[in-house]
């Protein structure tokens, strides 16, 4: 087996057809072919390795150079995708060898963290990676908003189809980027994919001359359906200049379906809203996001608790060590210690867990992450207090 980086031309004549047959209805059509290598512009800026056996392609896997807030500093992250085998090569460790190969050029290349979306999330957790929160969906009837027609509110919107409003909604979510944990945005190259693909409108808030909030969405018809995307909001007046747009529409459409994310809190949008807030997961298809720290030192400078203690990471291929982690300046301070002095040993995952906030050192135990004694546990939960993180982007 041979692992081996490929470039726009090659990942479309020898990458896609693994793709496809993982990730499409098989065997493709012509036409869904077609329009797969079209999108393939969208991933020119991919880093794109493939397995190969005797000359031919049998595996695949592609990094994103993106960016995530990680408790409020933004860091370079490393989006996995498209991680797929041919049925003849499965179980053969091609995808471990892809994904070892993989994170490591994107960690030596700056990346500090690393997101996906699981086929498996079993699976990954053996590369370090834990579960972040599941995206949710609202659904309600727009009347729930009626009281808002009557706000008198400091701002507009703007509604232009997504070629026009994209670069409103892209600022949008560098805005966001910059204020809530654990959101990532796609790289220029692959984002556009919005503005060129179009059919959808695009929604912005705006108050002080910026964009305080936008969502994506299209109705299904007359008395249809309203399916927005994720409804973004830097501030409770971004989001309510929305939501009062939303409103406009009680007599067009009978239900609303927004995607939010798992911070939010749509019960409290409106007195009297009424509708249906879940969160679905199943694999493979649907599996809540995961990330993982792909470099420790890298996190130095992040908002911290006013705690320090001693770690050690074991078992994994990144950041196998000791690191003493000092939050009591505020900011988390990285340096290297003997891992014999460690008061705690944590797996990659476990680690992780507590950096991006998802589970409390107790649970880390539970779940065999780590052994964590009472008293560095208690140190980890004020140095780490516990987060929501919000990935945003799909990919």
């Amino acid at each position: 087996m041979k692992i081996r980086e490929v470039g726009a031309a090659e990942r479309a004549s020898l990458g896609l057809p693994v793709q496809a047959y993982a990730f499409q209805s098989t065997p493709a059509s012509e036409e869904l072919l077609q329009a797969l290598e079209r999108g393939q512009r969208f991933a020119d800026g991919n880093l794109t390795l493939l397995a190969e056996e005797d000359g031919a392609a049998v595996a695949q896997v592609d990094g994103l150079p993106m960016r995530q807030n990680v408790r409020g500093t933004v860091l370079p992250m490393a989006g996995v995708a498209n991680v797929a085998t041919l049925p003849r090569a499965r179980r053969r460790g091609h995808a471990r060898a892809l994904l070892n190969e993989l994170l490591g050029r994107m960690r030596d290349s700056g990346h500090a963290v690393s997101a996906l979306y699981p086929f498996r999330a079993s699976f990954y957790q053996r590369f370090g990676y834990v579960g972040l929160p599941a995206i949710r969906t609202v659904t309600f009837p727009p009347q729930a908003l009626a009281g808002l027609l009557r706000a008198d509110l400091p701002g507009d919107v703007t509604l232009a189809p997504a070629a026009d409003g994209y670069d409103a909604y892209r600022a949008l979510t560098e805005r966001v980027l910059e204020r809530r944990h654990g959101f990532s945005v796609l790289p220029g190259f692959r984002a556009v994919e919005l503005r060129e693909a179009g059919r959808r409108w695009i929604v912005t808030a705006w108050a002080g001359g910026a964009p305080v909030a936008a969502l994506t969405y299209r109705i299904t018809g007359f008395g249809g359906v309203m399916t927005a995307s994720d409804l973004l909001a830097v501030s409770p007046l971004g989001r309510a200049l929305l939501l009062r747009f939303i409103a406009t529409h009680v007599d067009q459409v009978a239900s609303v379906e927004a995607a939010v994310g798992p911070d939010e809190q749509p019960e409290l949008w409106a007195t009297d809203l009424t509708g249906a807030i879940k969160a679905e997961v199943s694999f493979p298809a649907a599996g809540a996001p995961m990330a993982r720290v792909l470099s420790v030192p890298s996190l130095g400078g992040m908002a911290a608790g006013r705690e320090r203690v001693t770690v050690a990471v074991a078992g994994d291929h990144f950041i196998d060590g000791g690191y003493a982690l000092d939050g009591r300046s505020g900011t988390l301070e990285v340096s290297p210690a003997a891992t014999g002095s460690a008061a705690a040993t944590l797996t990659a995952a476990g680690l992780s867990a507590l950096v991006y906030g998802v589970l409390d050192p107790e649970d880390i135990v539970i779940r065999g992450l780590g052994d964590i004694p009472a008293d560095p546990a208690a140190r980890l939960r004020t140095l780490f207090p516990p987060q929501r993180p919000y990935l945003y982007a799909r990919f």
